[in-house]
């Protein structure tokens, strides 16, 4: 068993508590970012990216995947922390009863007429639910808004990518084949 899919002792993903409970259309109110949300988002991004991790491990060669992921959550929390507060960002988070349930991050390109949708999270317990599909809507509405002509999000191809694919391709963004190549040196 790798390192990545050894199960924690609480059985909660890493967490020590449960998961929370799933959201409600009814309860549902998208926010702009801020900074009390950041706790809640990065404890988020970490649920949320720890299969997608996994899948990773398991697609790359473990020498280049210890060298590119030494200590993904730390490097997870500093993106996400940077992302979240950078000034040439705006960032969202789906809330319910129970807190913040995703959260989205743009980055417009005004040269070019592009919002970039720079980084996106769904808890885990809540995908499949349409909560990722109207924040990502409330952010395409603001790029287009701002003067965007064209939105950009970028995602993985591994099975740990598969529901974010999914949500992109629903929401009528187009596949552009990209290729990345690794290997250790």
């Amino acid at each position: 068993m790798s390192r990545a899919q050894e199960p924690d002792q609480q059985g909660f993903g890493g967490l020590d508590r449960p998961p929370p409970r799933r959201a409600s259309h009814a309860t549902l109110h998208i926010a702009p970012y801020s900074g009390h949300f950041l706790p809640q988002i990065l404890e988020l991004a970490l649920r949320a990216w720890a299969p997608v991790f996994t899948s990773i491990e398991q697609a790359m060669e473990a020498e280049v995947y210890q060298h590119c992921h030494p200590d993904w959550r730390a490097s997870q929390r500093q993106a996400v922390e940077a992302a979240c507060t950078a000034e040439d960002t705006e960032a969202w988070v789906a809330l319910d009863a129970g807190g913040v349930v995703r959260f989205a991050v743009v980055k417009l390109h005004a040269a070019e007429g592009m919002g970039e949708i720079s980084m996106v999270a769904v808890d885990p317990h809540q995908q499949g639910r349409g909560i990722g599909t109207a924040l990502l809507q409330h952010a395409m509405a603001w790029m287009k808004a701002r003067g965007m002509a064209v939105a950009m999000v970028e995602t993985g191809g591994d099975p740990g990518h598969a529901a974010a694919r999914r949500t992109y391709e629903k929401l009528g963004f187009g596949f552009f084949p990209i290729a990345r190549y690794f290997r250790k040196l």
